[in-house]
């Protein structure tokens, strides 16, 4: 298979490197695209051999060379790289979110319709041993039909901070946080449950990051980036992408041929993105969702809930325990001693019965595993996976018509009602 990729930033290395890697036999990388030539050679040196190197507006060209595609683009993009690489009759493997909004929606699942290619959304959350052994116990009835499902997702100082440097702080690159971030999150919901969202109702607000809640807290005069910052080194919220290698040959090398700051500051102007947000959704079987995002908290990690007619499930984990102010400094310490706290637990408490804690297997590799099995996924096929973890282009429609749906509502202040199969807004 001959793949190419567009979009080389740090979303890229993980399938760069499997093809350079153990999922080497699979394939070769024989083209790449992206807006920046210095981020290009970056990957092209990575992969050791000169790779043809095409802008935007080549990139139907591009696709000439290949069979299949990756797309790992600013979020707002995905649509028209998918649509054209669909068109073409490619594979296209896309990073989650599969867009941003309805009409990336529809305009994604005509090409789909309409191509002699195919599509997957890599959702590695699905993959991970915790989040599986969930859809296990689902699936084998272990505490009957699911009436309820509270889902509680916290996002650190480091993760949720980095989200207000970046594009991703313009709701119109990332579609926010409940489009970009809570597309993880939505679709574990419909696919441990099976089912489809009916009707999404949301609110969420933008209380802590921004120019306007710093002023409310009367926080220093700030910076507008943090090179060159005076608080550098010291101030939390400043991150030094210096200090790390690779974002530094990635984007502040790069940055002046397209102007892209990585490191802007988290309380200046131009956050159009919530960092609190609650959604409640209900479903085709009947369950309903009760889900809460917050960004800034000082641990990070989730709980959710499980609530049946036989029992209840509760799944509670702790991805990173706290964060000392040096390690939000320095981006190559994210996950260094402060993360020495991680654990999970998943208990079962069947009615009538005393709880009892489920035993979840880890695998070698990121997300316990989970990297590897959607690598494998990816590259060599799912070979009769029992629980379904390949998303393909319909899973991907239906997580973001759930976040997309809970960004109406908020916008206009009230629930928004979704059709065929959770796939479309009912008055679109």
């Amino acid at each position: 298979m001959r793949y190419a990729f567009v979009g080389l930033g740090h979303r890229a290395q993980m399938y760069v490197d499997a093809l350079l890697g153990d999922w080497r036999d699979t394939g070769t990388i024989v083209a790449l695209c992206d807006t920046n030539r210095t981020r290009m050679d970056y990957y092209v040196e990575r992969i050791g051999e000169k790779v043809p190197c095409f802008a935007p507006d080549d990139f139907a060209g591009m696709l000439e060379l290949c069979d299949a595609v990756v797309v790992a683009t600013v979020d707002a993009t995905h649509a028209h790289y998918v649509v054209t690489a669909l068109d073409a009759g490619k594979r296209v493997i896309v990073e989650k979110p599969l867009t941003i909004d309805a009409e990336g929606c529809a305009a994604i699942a005509a090409a789909a319709e309409r191509s002699t290619g195919s599509l997957i959304v890599t959702f590695n959350y699905r993959y991970s041993p915790r989040n599986s052994a969930v859809r296990r116990l689902i699936m084998e009835g272990a505490i009957g039909e699911v009436t309820s499902v509270h889902f509680d997702w916290a996002l650190d100082t480091i993760h949720g901070a980095d989200y207000f440097r970046r594009w991703h702080r313009d709701k119109a690159n990332s579609g926010g946080l409940l489009v970009h971030k809570s597309t993880h999150h939505f679709d574990l919901v419909n696919w441990w449950l099976d089912a489809a969202a009916q009707s999404v109702y949301a609110q969420g607000e933008l209380r802590f990051y921004g120019a306007e809640n710093a002023r409310a807290r009367e926080l220093d005069a700030r910076p507008e980036r943090g090179q060159g910052a005076p608080g550098l080194g010291s101030d939390p919220f400043i991150l030094d992408i210096s200090a790390d290698p690779r974002l530094k040959r990635l984007y502040l090398d790069a940055e002046h041929e397209d102007g892209y700051i990585r490191d802007q500051d988290v309380f200046t102007e131009g956050v159009t993105i919530e960092d609190n947000m609650s959604v409640l959704v209900r479903y085709d079987n009947r369950a309903l969702l009760t889900y809460s995002l917050n960004a800034h908290a000082p641990a990070e990690g989730y709980r959710v809930v499980f609530n049946g007619t036989g029992g209840r499930i509760e799944l509670e984990v702790c991805e990173r325990a706290w964060t000392p102010p040096h390690a939000a400094i320095d981006p190559t310490a994210a996950s260094k001693e402060h993360a020495a706290g991680a654990w999970e637990r998943l208990t079962l408490h069947q009615h009538w019965q005393e709880a009892r804690e489920i035993p979840i297997e880890q695998g070698e590799g990121g997300h316990g595993g989970g990297d590897r099995l959607l690598l494998n996924d990816v590259f060599r096929g799912p070979d009769g996976d029992p629980l379904a973890r390949q998303a393909g282009y319909l899973d991907g429609i239906r997580s973001v018509m759930v976040g997309a749906s809970a960004n109406e509502s908020i916008r206009t202040g009230r629930p928004i009602r979704l059709v065929d199969g959770g796939t479309r807004m009912a008055d679109s």
